[in-house]
């Protein structure tokens, strides 16, 4: 069986962080492949500064050069909200031979009883726990816990940096923070594409 990690989120944007937890999983479990998936309107997030396109391309450029990672870009193709039970079951009716490992952090393992369908999807997949500053690692589902160095970076956190001016330099891959200037993101010039936030 072909091992593969799935990172999800928004990645709005993505960050260093996010490619340490990647890395620790790779090597824990030693995985074959390690596949970014942002989603397209996350069930428990507003999705503000980025639309799906921008947020796929910085993926693309996080994970440029990594061997072992790639995009996954299922759920923007799907559209709608993404859930990870929905994504997981087609997912695996398309590569029968592909045992997948879903990898969190802290803030999502502490959430899992809220996820879509948790104990079906808690049976399809398995889950990778990464500590996250701030967070208790406790829930009632199986998670498998591995080491890790933990930072205090999020998204949000590099969103507000930008909007008030300050640097995102070394929190993020190089090629990343220059779309990021490119395309005016994070700012009052950002376009957000109809349809990328959470419906209320």
């Amino acid at each position: 069986m072909k091992k593969v990690g799935i990172l999800g989120g928004t990645f709005n944007p993505p960050h260093l962080g996010h490619l340490i937890m990647a890395n620790e999983a790779f090597h824990s479990i030693g995985l074959d492949e390690v596949r970014f998936m942002p989603n397209f309107i996350a069930p428990h997030k507003e999705v503000s500064g980025a639309n799906a396109g921008q947020r796929l391309e910085m993926a693309r450029l996080a994970i440029d050069g990594h061997a072992g990672f790639r995009v996954e870009d299922f759920e923007i193709r799907q559209g709608g909200v993404s859930y990870t039970y929905d994504t997981m079951l087609k997912l695996m009716a398309l590569e029968p031979d592909t045992e997948f490992y879903f990898i969190i952090g802290g803030d999502s393992i502490a959430d899992l009883s809220s996820w879509h369908r948790i104990d079906e999807l808690a049976r399809l997949v398995r889950f990778i726990g990464i500590s996250r500053p701030g967070y208790e690692n406790t829930t009632p589902y199986p998670v498998r816990m591995i080491d890790s160095p933990e930072m205090h970076l999020s998204s949000t956190m590099l969103r507000d940096r930008m909007a008030q001016g300050r640097t995102i330099s070394f929190l993020v891959p190089e090629k990343v923070e220059a779309f990021i200037r490119k395309e005016r993101l994070y700012g009052p010039e950002c376009n957000v594409a109809e349809g990328e936030e959470t419906p209320s």
